[in-house]
């Protein structure tokens, strides 16, 4: 699972069988201090109710098609949860400050 934040939303004119229905999202990967990481992506909203700004957990190849209701449809990545809140353990915080 990666954690992403939603950035926007994709209209598509034209669905792939299985997908109708389904909102199609632009997420933002990112790091453990959520940091931006790589490029955006379009993910299909598994839990069917994030929004912009929301922070999600994205899964991507085969666990994105089995997390819609029609499972193994063409999408690359999907959302699974969105995130309530974030808090760092001590313990791992305090072993990235060790040299």
């Amino acid at each position: 699972m990666q954690l992403a934040r939603v950035t926007g939303t994709l209209v598509a004119s034209v669905k792939a069988d299985g997908l109708e229905g389904v909102k199609l999202l632009i997420v933002q990967p990112l790091d453990r201090h959520q940091r931006p990481e790589g490029s955006p992506v379009v993910a299909a909203d598994g839990v069917h109710m994030a929004g912009p700004g929301e922070l999600v957990y994205v899964v991507g190849a085969r666990e994105a098609s089995q997390a819609l209701p029609n499972t193994f449809v063409p999408v690359d990545h999907a959302i699974v949860g969105i995130v309530d809140a974030v808090e760092e353990l001590r313990s791992a915080a305090r072993a990235e400050d060790r040299p």
